[in-house]
C-alpha cells in the first residue's frame, strides 16, 4: 500500500537527497523505503529483518510516503545510453558485451573499474538521471524540497541564555549554582540576626563544618573507628590476659607477716 500526500497542496519537506537517492536506486523486492513528510528522513524496511507489525504501521501512516524505486529496466536503459556516449571503441565494445545476459549490472561496473575516468563519468551520468526521477516524483506528490537545517555548535553566550530561559520557564527547577547562591544569601541573613556574643560560637561551628567537608573519606573512617590491629594491641596490653595467667597457675599474692 502506497501512501500519498494530499492532492492540490504543496508541502515543504527538508529532503535528505543522499538517502532518497539510495532509495530510488535500490529496487530489491524485499526492500521498502519511505519518506517522512515532516523530517525528510528516509527509512528502509527489509522483509525478514524488520518487524512486520512495524512495517504495517508505517505503510498506513499518513506521515510516511512510499518511495517507488527506479525499475531495473529503466536503469538498464541508462547503461545503454551511456554506452552510446562512449567515444573509445574498445571500451564501448567491452561494455556492449558486458550488458548482454544475466549479471549485466555487475559486469558493467567491473569493466569500468579499468577505466577510472569513464567510471567517474558514469557516476555523474547515473546521478543526473536519478536526480531527474526524484524531482519528478516529488513534484507528482506535491512536495517542495527545501534545504535541511544544519547543526552548529552553540556559543557560550547562547548556552547561558538558554539556561537562563529554562530557569525562567521552570522556576521550580534551579541549577546547582542558583541553589548555592540561595543558601549563601540565607546564611548571611542568619548571621546578621545573631547577637554579638554568639558570633564566636557560630564561627567555630562553621570552621568545624569546613574541616569535615574537606576531610578525605578514608581519613574520616580511620579517625572514627580503630583498625583491627589497634584493637588486638590493646587486648594484648590489657590486664585481662595477665589476670587469666595468674588464675591458671594458682599463684597467690604475698601476704606480709605480722
Amino acid at each position: 500500500m502506497s501512501n500519498s500526500s494530499g492532492k492540490g497542496e504543496i508541502r515543504e519537506v527538508p529532503v535528505s537527497w543522499e538517502a532518497l537517492e539510495d532509495a530510488f536506486e535500490n529496487n530489491s523486492p524485499e526492500v521498502h523505503s519511505y519518506l517522512h513528510l515532516d523530517t525528510g528522513e528516509v527509512i528502509r524496511i527489509v522483509d525478514g529483518i524488520a518487524d512486520p507489525a512495524m512495517h504495517a504501521r508505517v505503510s498506513t501512516d499518513s506521515q510516511y510516503l512510499r518511495i517507488d524505486p527506479v525499475s531495473s529496466r529503466e536503469q538498464y536503459r541508462w547503461m545503454e545510453r551511456f554506452i552510446d556516449s562512449v567515444e573509445e571503441s574498445v571500451l564501448r565494445s567491452e561494455l556492449v558485451r558486458a550488458i548482454d545476459g544475466k549479471g549485466a549490472f555487475r559486469r558493467f561496473k567491473d569493466v569500468l573499474m579499468n577505466y577510472p575516468v569513464d567510471r567517474e563519468r558514469w557516476f555523474t551520468f547515473r546521478s543526473d538521471r536519478l536526480r531527474a526521477c526524484m524531482e519528478a516524483w516529488l513534484t507528482a506528490h506535491g512536495i517542495d524540497p527545501v534545504a535541511r537545517p544544519s547543526w552548529q555548535v552553540p556559543s557560550a553566550d547562547e548556552v547561558k541564555e538558554n539556561v537562563q530561559q529554562q530557569e525562567a520557564d521552570n522556576p521550580g527547577r534551579q541549577s546547582r549554582a542558583a541553589i548555592a547562591d540561595t543558601h549563601r544569601a540565607k546564611a548571611h541573613e542568619m548571621v546578621d540576626l545573631l547577637p554579638a556574643r554568639e558570633l564566636d560560637a557560630a564561627l567555630a561551628y562553621l570552621e568545624f563544618l569546613r574541616e569535615r567537608k574537606h576531610t578525605p573519606r578514608a581519613q574520616a573512617k580511620a579517625v572514627e573507628a580503630p583498625t583491627v590491629s589497634e584493637s588486638d594491641d590493646d587486648g594484648d596490653d590489657g590486664d585481662g590476659d595477665d589476670d587469666g595467667d595468674e588464675s591458671a597457675s594458682g599463684a597467690k599474692p604475698d601476704v606480709p607477716a605480722n
